[in-house]
């Protein structure tokens, strides 16, 4: 059983996906930091210091075949995941840009009325962008920004942590091309920020320093990337993990 499970995660496309990351870190180590920087590659944000505490940058292109099939669950997923990365570090999203690169210009406009779903929920602005009209593959990617007190970092985690899973099980199940979890439609942007808000209670109040937003690696994929990052290992038990019916 514990064998068949490895193997499936090892060979899960969530994770596969990400393998790639390591020619960037590769090539890019050089550049990664010219005095102000925190946390450069490898965590849900880049980190800078400012006078204030911290910023906060950080970038997801949407799955194609969610872009390609679902555009403006594309376009509301594109400002999630972004917001999620912020939070997931303690710290507040201040604003976002776009690329998004079709031919089409209906499928232009529903990723742009999604995305203005996704800023309503979670109330950051999208305040600029760019479009490529003549690309050859329909695409989507987000940029945001956010600021931080206090930081919860993937590479934090120490000998003797507990890991906690933090989930929202009021909701349901998601977009029909990947499958995911929703846990905001039908919720107030009140409702959906007060909960948010507690990653950055957590983090100004030290009751925790690690964190790892759940992320296309699925969670153990995610907990198996915060590990790495830490350099520690984990028991966890499985049974214990919360799941939704409807998945």
């Amino acid at each position: 059983m514990l064998k068949k499970l490895i193997e499936e995660i090892r060979n899960f496309e969530g994770i596969k996906r990400k393998s790639n990351i390591k020619i960037a870190i590769d090539i890019l180590k050089n550049v990664q930091n010219f005095g102000k920087v925190v946390v450069g590659i490898g965590d849900d944000a880049a980190v800078l210091r400012s006078n204030e505490g911290y910023l906060l940058f950080s970038v997801d292109g949407v799955l194609p075949a969610l872009v390609r099939e679902e555009p403006y669950a594309a376009g509301k997923a594109s400002v999630m995941v972004n917001v999620n990365d912020i939070y997931a570090m303690g710290g507040r999203p201040l604003a976002m840009v776009n690329v998004i690169a079709s031919r089409n210009t209906e499928k232009i406009s529903e990723i742009l009325k999604g995305i203005v779903k996704g800023c309503e929920k979670f109330r950051v602005p999208m305040v600029g962008g760019h479009i490529h009209p003549d690309a050859q593959e329909d695409s989507l990617v987000v940029s945001i920004v956010g600021t931080a007190k206090n930081l919860l970092l993937s590479s934090n985690a120490k000998p003797g942590d507990k890991l906690i899973f933090a989930v929202d099980l009021d909701g349901r199940a998601g977009c029909k091309t990947v499958k995911s979890w929703d846990s905001t439609s039908g919720k107030t942007s009140e409702t959906v920020l007060e909960r948010l808000e507690i990653f950055c209670d957590i983090a100004e109040n030290g009751l925790c320093e690690a964190a790892k937003d759940v992320s296309m690696g699925g969670i153990l994929g995610t907990i198996g990337m915060l590990l790495e990052s830490s350099g520690q290992g984990a028991d966890i038990f499985l049974d214990d993990i919360p799941k939704p019916d409807e998945l």
